[in-house]
């Protein structure tokens, strides 16, 4: 791993988890897979807080854990599934854009507890989306159950692997550690389970419904629990299914933007057509036959069979060549070239990053280059038509920043720059890979600056949520208007100018990680398709 992506590693394990657990899962990303007691020792931590770090990172899927063959159990990081963190709110926004708010609370459950049961996740998004209706109305468990089926059969969300139950039957000692397994069928299997009731609202912490004091109130012992349902099925959030989902808006919103609205629609109904029975490395969907397209089209999308045919021709012909096709039964079979794809949309990326550093005639050489495939420095002025003094500069700039690389062709053996051709040329993955390391840098700028912005205005947020406590507990206890005014001028005009300049730089960087985060989704995933195809 890079400095860089460690150091971003360092600041989400510490923004989401706090300092002792930053500590081991830095040290694991930096050590690789370690047994516990060299952990403890080589992170000066207490045997017992590394145990508890270790739970909550493999309660997250954060930390792996396997026998070595001397029988010693040993702990590894999931560097690539740390960095996920920073996706989470992308995560719980698609969720919502697809299930409305109870979809969006039982993603943000699931990414919050790393895993929970069916049961658990229901209740506990039961009980909050009753807090937020009004008096009187409360949330059915069965409606958010029918949600979370929804999400298991569309595969947003997963079972977690289990321990087999042969392991536990075996005679002898157990295992040093248990070994998970969960086979493709049970996966995406929702338990039958019969959920009767309705969200509760909170309570205040000394009273409960009847207004008797907690204090009074008398313990129940653990045996007079029913047992839970599905106790011992935990459920995750599937993160590949997200990035899938995400790849396919990536190619829909490219194909909007190159034809137009319809192709994008046809598009869209190829790769909703595909989304469960393509795997998600695959470079490229299952064939599709014209006819089966338009009978999966959306009802009321009115475009006729022979104008479906006239699209996906265009789609085929395109010389982006994100449409392809297969053959001709059915009507004519076509298939969507998703690696194509991620390699046209990383290059757009490469092109955009290319305009904004160096402006619009470095952009037209990067073009050039990469239309052309390799160019001397001759041929790269001549076709660009910009003078040669200003093509050479540019030309090594970009060379310098690892945008563009120069390959030498030498006519004989000793090299003699006379006699060698020097083409420039792009190297598509590796100029992908340098942006990446920049982004991921650019990400942990960006939180460091906010939290920055965060530590020099503690005093002022710490006063501002201590007026708007005071405000919410007397108007829920009927206070006068004007006793009100005078809790809200206890921050005076300067201060309240200082927090909005606050919040809105706080927005700011929040957006740009979002921002940056999209295209660090896109060159990930064209660097991860590029590998798969060697």
């Amino acid at each position: 791993m890079t400095q860089a992506e460690i150091k971003l590693c360092s600041l989400l394990l510490q923004e989401h988890f706090g300092e002792i657990v930053e500590k081991i899962g830095v040290h694991l990303v930096r050590t690789g897979s370690q047994p516990l007691r060299v952990i403890a020792h080589d992170t000066g931590t207490s045997l017992d807080q590394v145990k508890k770090a270790l739970c909550v990172l493999i309660q997250h899927n954060l930390v792996i854990h396997r026998v070595h063959k001397r029988g010693v159990v040993e702990y590894e990081a999931q560097c690539s599934r740390v960095l996920r963190m920073l996706r989470y709110p992308r995560y719980i926004y698609t969720a919502k854009t697809l299930y409305s708010d109870t979809g969006e609370l039982l993603v943000e459950e699931l990414l919050l507890n790393g895993k929970m049961t069916m049961s658990a996740v229901v209740k506990k998004v039961a009980d909050r989306l009753t807090e937020t209706m009004e008096d009187g109305k409360t949330m059915d468990y069965a409606e958010v159950s029918n949600t979370f089926v929804r999400l298991a059969d569309t595969h947003f969300v997963q079972r977690c692997p289990v321990v087999p139950a042969t392991e536990n039957s075996e005679p002898g000692p157990p295992p040093p550690a248990p070994t998970l397994v969960i086979s493709e069928k049970d996966m995406y299997l929702v338990p039958k389970l019969s959920l009767i009731g309705k969200g509760k609202r909170r309570r205040s912490s000394d009273e409960d419904a009847t207004g008797e004091p907690k204090a009074k109130r008398p313990k129940h012992t653990s045996d007079n629990k029913e047992p839970i349902p599905d106790d011992g099925i935990y459920w995750q959030a599937n993160l590949d299914r997200f990035h899938q989902h995400f790849r396919d808006q990536a190619i829909v919103s490219a194909v909007a933007n190159r034809m137009d609205q319809t192709s994008s629609e046809i598009v869209r109904t190829m790769l909703r057509m595909s989304e469960i029975t393509t795997s998600s490395s695959a470079p490229f969907t299952q064939p599709l036959s014209s006819n089966e397209i338009f009978r999966s089209l959306p009802v009321g999308y009115n475009i006729s069979k022979q104008v479906l045919d006239q699209y996906l021709t265009l789609l085929a012909d395109d010389p982006l060549e994100f449409v392809g096709k297969s053959g001709d039964s059915g009507g004519g079979m076509y298939v969507i070239n998703l690696h194509k794809a991620l390699g046209c949309l990383a290059t757009a990326s490469l092109e955009s990053v290319v305009q904004e550093r160096f402006g619009s005639r470095c952009a037209r050489i990067f073009r050039l280059v990469l239309q052309k495939k390799h160019l001397e420095q001759k041929q790269v002025e001549d076709f660009a038509m910009i003078p040669a003094k200003e093509a050479k500069d540019m030309l090594y700039k970009m060379l310098s920043e690892n945008f563009i690389s120069l390959q030498e062709i030498p006519k004989t053996p000793d090299h003699a720059p006379s006699r060698t051709f020097y083409l420039y040329t792009v190297n598509i993955p590796s100029a992908a890979r340098m942006l990446l390391h920049r982004c991921y840098k650019s990400v942990a700028n960006l939180i460091e600056r906010r939290q920055f912005e965060t530590k020099e205005n503690k005093r002022l947020l710490e006063k501002s949520q201590r007026v708007e406590a005071i405000i919410a507990s007397m108007q829920a206890t009927g206070a006068e208007e004007a006793q009100l005014q005078e809790i809200e001028e206890m921050i005076t005009a300067p201060e309240r100018q200082q927090l909005e300049t606050l919040k809105r730089n706080v927005n700011k960087l929040d957006a740009c990680e979002i921002q940056v985060d999209e295209t660090i989704f896109l060159l990930e995933s064209y660097i991860e398709s590029t590998l798969k195809r060697q």
